[in-house]
């Protein structure tokens, strides 16, 4: 009752329809809540959002486990089709749309029409530009859509697409948005996939083209409008990371001081063999520069 009460307030507020339908169904998707839920009140408010995201959550987790093909398959065939019938239910959510374009990164062979639509830009490849553009119609700069449009790019290991699609994109994103973190995405990911990591750690210092993307990453999270603009502590932790490895301990050891007390595990997991280290690393030698 507190979820639907919580829910049947954040409609229409579509940032925060979208990141509490993310936080419940990834708690839900891992009992059988949702179905006790449908049996005793099958026309709440959200039910058939929170569906669609549960079903999708369990396809991707399946995924990224060593899971029969064949099961995989059978999750992501549900979910698709638990979100295509939110989409029908709910004309104006966005949260359909975002979950459809999180399955299509499964589909790294663009294997079904909806993942090779001609980009709206000649310079990017056919992807599932339609599927964004449903999601941008009811939020033009949803952060969690633009987020799985970029995993769709990095799952397929097309870190250079990514980069081109966020060129593209981003000059028209407000200003103060937290989807100017999305750079800080491409930069921890090219790191990750970097057959020689110490030569990769360079990449932050020595590329001037990742060093302009994280100050003006920076620049952007210092003008977000107020406490109701405040970034997600995960795009948060991205940028103190960056700025700690562009060697700027004191404007590292700002956005720390306003993340405090709160941690995100991303990007450290990414970019450490021991992150919890690494983290209270960055911390204390940003701290100490900072003071």
């Amino acid at each position: 009752m507190a979820a639907r009460a919580v829910l049947a307030q954040s409609w229409g507020d579509w940032p925060v329809w979208t990141a509490r339908t993310q936080v419940l169904a990834a708690v839900a998707s891992r009992t059988d809540v949702l179905n006790h839920w449908r049996a005793e009140a099958a026309g709440s408010v959200g039910l058939v959002t929170l569906l669609a995201r549960a079903a999708v959550d369990r396809a991707l987790m399946a995924s990224a486990q060593p899971t029969d093909p064949r099961t995989v398959a059978r999750l992501e065939h549900s979910a698709r089709e638990l979100c295509w019938d939110a989409a029908a239910t709910l004309a104006d959510d966005p949260v359909p749309w975002i979950c459809l374009l999180a399955l299509a990164q499964l589909d790294l062979s663009q294997a079904r029409p909806e993942h090779r639509v001609p980009a709206p830009d000649q310079m990017l490849p056919p992807g599932p530009w339609g599927l964004l553009a449903q999601a941008q119609r009811a939020d033009p700069w949803n952060r969690e859509a633009f987020h799985r449009m970029l995993r769709v790019w990095l799952a397929r290991g097309s870190s250079g697409t990514a980069s081109e699609f966020l060129a593209a994109f981003l000059p028209g994103a407000p200003a103060g948005s937290p989807l100017h973190a999305l750079p800080l995405y491409v930069f921890v990911d090219r790191y990750r996939r970097a057959p020689l990591r110490n030569a990769a750690e360079l990449l932050w210092t020595k590329d001037e083209r990742v060093r302009a993307a994280v100050l003006r990453a920076y620049e952007n999270w210092r003008v977000a409008p107020g406490e109701q603009g405040r970034w997600p502590v995960v795009d948060e932790s991205h940028l103190a990371h960056a700025l700690w490895a562009a060697r700027r301990p004191v404007d590292a050891a700002e956005v720390f001081a306003v993340m405090s007390p709160f941690v995100s595990s991303q990007p450290w997991v990414s970019v450490g063999d021991r992150p919890d280290d690494l983290f209270r690393q960055a911390l204390a030698q940003s701290c100490a520069a900072g003071r």
